[in-house]
């Protein structure tokens, strides 16, 4: 019986050796993804600048950060059903333009209205980066080291970030005297380093698993040679996936409804306390008596527990596997959560701010990657967009919710009740899918028609 070209792309793709073009991608894929974390990390960081400036209250400065995470929600859910449908490249790029272009716009908003508006569409783009990055990554990864490279795309893109934007915006606040122009300028940094990889991206090829799973099997074997892949020794045919009608938001919540929800209480944990804890820790600790500066010191400690997490993911994700990583971490985040609410002295804070980061981010990233990988090629983008799409609309939520409860019933039931979502996280890690550790993408999921 003749191989079918989806199936030949796909084993080839899943045997083949690191060459010149798949580091490109990776490398291209990791600066894009770099700008995409900075921009939501780094506002926890910002906060106080813009309060300091008069621009806006706590009040506004919380709509100004949901607005972001508004705009992901529709980018995140939205952009899967476009780039399962019409291709990775063209849906990659048009997100990090429109994405750099409105942060710049937002650094020079005159009024809180106007950088509302200017975040929530920047945040469209924003958010059609995330899902894309790992769809897009492990499409081109080998199975035998498909989670070093996720983890290694993270660890570039969305790791390192963390203390790098803290430290940014801790440089900035040094040299620059007048608040407003330290928040202004660091959008602006933003998006102009945005705008430069969107330029350098045009030399991206396609996914070959999209061309050989929508009838563009020629094209999928092209991009395999650039590859330095040999191609096919005999006839190739195709089969129901090569299907380009199919669609991709019924082929997920049809056939894999039990998997997405999953995801879809995973993400809200994970972005929930990385995102929402995180754009509120420093003011956390700048009502505890700490100054601006100290406050972002100690942030800025506690955030090189990310790349140490990253570094960790290269070596269990492919040794221990994505979903028992991800279980112990989320685990371990919960009991940190309680230890780090109850520590007294700043030491304490910042040793148990480092290690429940620590296990934060090996849970969740693990757990992304992980929902990278479960989905069919031809629906991959819109399972793991509306995944992460609802746990970016969570988070809107979680973010004000975040500092009502810690004014209406203290500090302490705050990381209770993050507490008690990590293990419902944790739990809902085993109904994601298969264990993918070093296994085929076809094999955890198939295209299907």
């Amino acid at each position: 019986m003749a191989q079918t070209i989806e199936a030949f792309v796909g084993n080839a793709l899943d045997d083949a050796k690191i060459s010149p073009l798949h580091r490109r991608v990776i490398a291209l894929i990791a600066a894009g993804y770099f700008f995409d974390v900075i921009d939501f990390t780094i506002l926890g960081a910002m906060i106080p600048f813009i309060l300091k400036s008069g621009f806006a209250t706590p009040a506004e400065a919380a709509a100004i950060g949901s607005a972001a995470v508004f705009g992901m929600f529709i980018g995140t859910a939205g952009q899967g059903e476009f780039s399962d449908r019409f291709g990775r490249k063209n849906i990659y790029q048009f997100n990090l333009l429109l994405f750099g272009v409105f942060t710049i716009l937002g650094a020079f908003a005159p009024s809180v209205t106007l950088l509302v508006v200017c975040r929530f569409i920047a945040g469209v783009g924003l958010g059609a980066e995330q899902p894309l990055a790992f769809a897009y990554a492990g499409e081109y990864s080998p199975k035998r080291i498909r989670g070093r490279i996720l983890a290694l795309v993270h660890f570039i893109g969305g790791a390192c970030v963390w203390p790098i934007g803290t430290a940014l915006a801790l440089g900035v606040g040094s040299f620059v005297t007048e608040p407003e122009y330290a928040w202004r300028g660091i959008w602006v940094l933003i998006g102009v380093g945005a705008l430069l990889v969107w330029v350098f991206r045009f030399t991206l090829p396609e996914s070959p698993r999209f061309l050989a799973t929508h009838g563009r099997g020629d094209e999928a074997l092209a991009v395999l040679t650039k590859l330095g892949i040999a191609g096919p020794t005999e006839k190739l045919t195709t089969d129901v996936a090569s299907n380009t009608k199919s669609d991709p938001f019924g082929v997920v919540f049809r056939m894999f409804p039990r998997r997405v929800i999953a995801g879809m209480i995973c993400f809200s944990a994970f972005f929930g306390i990385a995102i929402g804890l995180g754009a509120w820790l420093p003011n956390i600790m700048n009502a505890k008596g700490f100054s601006i500066t100290k406050s972002l010191q100690y942030t800025l400690a506690m955030n090189f527990a990310v790349p140490c997490a990253s570094l960790f993911m290269m070596y269990a994700l492919d040794k221990f596997g994505r979903k028992p990583t991800a279980i112990v971490a989320f685990v371990g985040a919960g009991i940190m959560a309680i230890v780090f609410a109850n520590a007294g002295t700043a030491t304490e804070l910042i040793v148990a701010g480092f290690v429940m980061i620590f296990f934060v981010q090996v849970a969740g990233n693990s757990m992304q990657i992980f929902a990278s990988e479960v989905f069919p090629t031809n629906a991959r983008a819109s399972g793991f967009g509306w995944a992460a799409g609802v746990g970016r609309l969570a988070t809107a939520f979680i973010m004000p919710m975040i500092l009502w409860i810690q004014t209406g019933y203290g500090l302490t039931t705050v990381f209770v009740c993050l507490a008690i979502f990590l293990l419902i996280a944790a739990g809902s890690v085993t109904q994601l899918g298969p264990e993918s550790r070093q296994k085929g993408l076809d094999e955890v999921a198939a295209p299907t028609g």
